[in-house]
């Protein structure tokens, strides 16, 4: 009996949504998988120690870190997200930048301390990218806490800003928070193209074969997900317990969409793009020009 593949991809649901048919054996044909549910820079961390150091097939991983792991893995041409209009923000609160009282300008971060999810992120990415480009001398300090504690400290005045993703996009006037700026905004502006977040990588030593099966088999969970969204919707719930459905829908909608069902060209050039200049400002090593080959 063949052993199932092990897979580790994240709660949120744009994840549950992608991956339920699959997960629960409704693709004809599909190898059986042994799930595992993980944040996304625990499955950095792996990926990024690579095959050797954990029996992990298919990994859900940020694009920011391929640059680390793409000798061991490949990225799947499908199942993770890209969008338009889904970037990153920056929060403050309304008025704490701005001596003068009036309403939070980007100019103001130079110098501040800024609290990001991880410094292994296509978020981080994005904000540095930004920052080089509109904060004069750039922020002061940057401060890696957990995702969740992230607006309450700056709520709190424990840092002068914060560096938010996925459902915060939503939920951050809650806090009474401001959206300082919106990282995806500036690089759609200045790029043209989708951004990327997050990946699908698989171990390379799976073979050409297998890998294109599996890249099949996420696209058919994806169309089956698109065509009955209604039977995701026990696997998302249980997953983001403590998620709004409404805001889960938001989620959905805005994260699963048609770069999810095939990255394209503009998919692969937004990664490159990405990659391309993360390298130019010291913040991840250059890729091979064949570095993004989906097979060898």
């Amino acid at each position: 009996m063949t052993e199932p593949l092990r897979i580790a991809y994240s709660p949120c649901p744009n994840d549950t949504f992608v991956f339920d048919a699959w997960a629960h054996g409704r693709v004809p044909g599909a190898p059986d998988i042994d799930v595992t549910f993980a944040d996304i820079d625990i499955t950095n961390g792996i990926a990024e120690r690579g095959p050797g150091e954990s029996d992990f097939d298919v990994l859900k991983v940020s694009y920011a870190v391929l640059p680390w792991v793409l000798d061991e893995y490949a990225l799947l041409p499908c199942g993770g997200a890209l969008g338009r209009g889904c970037g990153p923000l920056v929060l403050t609160l309304p008025q704490a930048l701005n001596e003068q009282g009036g309403p939070p300008s980007r100019l103001d971060l130079t110098g501040k301390t800024v609290a990001v999810p991880s410094e292994r992120s296509t978020a981080y990415l994005l904000f540095r990218l930004w920052a080089a480009d509109v904060v004069p001398g750039g922020v002061g300090k940057v401060v890696v806490m957990p995702f969740h504690e992230i607006m309450p400290a700056v709520r709190d005045g424990k840092v002068d800003a914060g560096l938010v993703i996925h459902e915060a996009r939503f939920t951050y006037q809650e806090y009474g928070l401001h959206s300082l700026a919106d990282m995806g905004e500036h690089w759609e502006s200045t790029t043209g193209l989708p951004i990327p977040l997050g990946a699908i990588i698989a171990r390379r030593s799976l073979g050409a074969a297998r890998l294109r099966e599996l890249a099949e088999v996420i696209r058919t969970s994806v169309r089956m997900a698109w065509d009955d969204p209604e039977a995701s919707r026990p696997y998302v719930r249980e997953h983001a317990q403590e998620m709004d459905p409404a805001v889960a829908d938001q989620h959905i909608g805005l994260y699963v969409n048609e770069f999810t069902h095939d990255l394209g060209e503009d998919g692969y050039a937004a990664v490159r793009g990405l990659l391309t200049r993360a390298a130019a400002e010291g913040l991840v090593p250059p890729l091979g020009r064949d570095a993004l080959s989906f097979v060898d």
